[in-house]
Parts: structure tokens; sequence; C-alpha cells
């Protein structure tokens, strides 16, 4: 990674961003360039921090960026770091934003005829496959993963599967849509990840700003 490259750092668009930005502030960090116009298209951003860019993009798509370089370190839920599992990534630091819960549900009718306990063999409809295997594997059950981007909630009712992996907050649209929870496979928080070849190559300057990042926690 170019050593005289000006900084990046990968935000996620979406809900984690307004409760990141206080954060950010408390940083030092203020993005500019009409980053805050509801309208604005562009994708990356100058800021008050000389040699300092943001770029915002798909939560998803965070770890990606940092993991190849593209940005020197992001802010990403810690269900993405799991779910893509990049060697490239140190995420050093929780940042107690974007809380939630990664859960299996599946549908009341389909509990009140089977206990998960015995479950041998799952269909699952769930934008974190890796996961997905790696939790069902643990319990030596083989899980069959239907890959979805979104509206989870609606494969079992169209009959798509009877269960689902997602992230739940209050658990309101899982009952909406006749879910109903059966365990918890993570808590979810939102981290620093950081891009090991930088944090190599540009070690005082990343640190640097890691230790700013932990003094605005601290100090939060």
């Amino acid at each position: 990674m170019d050593s005289n490259k000006a900084l990046v750092l990968a935000l996620p668009r979406g809900r984690i961003l307004s409760e990141v930005m206080p954060l950010l502030s408390r940083v030092g960090i203020v993005p500019g360039g009409g980053f805050d116009e509801k309208d604005e298209r562009a994708l990356q951003f100058p800021t008050n921090v000389e040699n300092f860019s943001i770029i915002r993009v798909r939560s998803f798509d965070v770890a990606t960026f940092v993991a190849f370089g593209a940005a020197h370190f992001g802010i990403a839920g810690n269900d993405v770091l799991m779910e893509f599992d990049y060697p490239e990534i140190y995420a050093p630091l929780d940042l107690g934003v974007g809380k939630c819960r990664m859960a299996v549900a599946a549908t009341a009718e389909l509990l009140e005829t089977e206990k998960p306990e015995r479950w041998s063999h799952v269909r699952v409809a769930t934008k974190y496959p890796s996961i997905t295997k790696r939790h069902f594997a643990a319990r030596d059950v083989q899980a069959e993963c239907i890959k979805l981007n979104g509206a989870l909630e609606l494969a079992p009712r169209l009959g798509l599967c009877r269960r689902v992996v997602d992230l739940v907050s209050t658990g309101a649209t899982l009952r909406a849509n006749g879910l109903v929870e059966v365990e918890t496979i993570a808590h979810i928080t939102s981290r620093l990840a950081v891009n090991r070849a930088a944090l190599k190559t540009r070690s005082e300057e990343i640190n640097r700003w890691i230790g700013r990042f932990r003094d605005a926690l601290d100090a939060g």
C-alpha cells in the first residue's frame, strides 16, 4: 500500500452512519464536499483533515474496501467481519454502535411440530451463508442456505423455506411475519477495521488514528 497516498476511511451507508457521526466528531473528523446533503450522489468526500478522505459505501462493502487496500480503515459491523473473515483486516476497537443481534428464527407453525434441538438438516434464507453454515455445523446440523440480500421475512411466507438467519433489533418485523426467534448466534456492534498492510507500512499514522478513536470512546 502506497505510503504517500491520502488516507481513506470507509463508512457504511444507512442506519449505522447516523450513529457513527457523533463519534467521528469527537475524533476530529468532519466530512465536507456535500456529505450531509440528502441528494448528494458523490461517494468520496474530503474532510477537514489534510490528505484524509471518506468514502461512503454499502455496509457489506466496507470490509472488502479495507481488506483489499482501497481504504486504509473503515467502520464495519462484526456481522460483516464474521461473514467474510478477511485475514487482511485487524479490528482493534468495538465502537459500541449499530447494536443488534444475529438470530435464527423459524415459523410458529414449524415450532409447533419440531424442536430446534432435533434439527438435522435445515434450509435457511439468509444474507450470511458462511456464518449460518458454521453455526449449524457446530451443532452437527447440515444447513442449506438460500442467499437473499433483503426481505428475508418473506421467504417463509412464500414457501421458500421455514427458517431464516438475520439481524434483529426489536423483533417486531419477525413477529409481524409470523416468525419466532429460536436462538441468538452473536451480538453485533460495529468495529474499527484496519488494513493490516497499512498498519505495517504506515504504522505511526494508523496507530495515531486508532488512539484517537480509542480516546473518543473513552471520553464518550
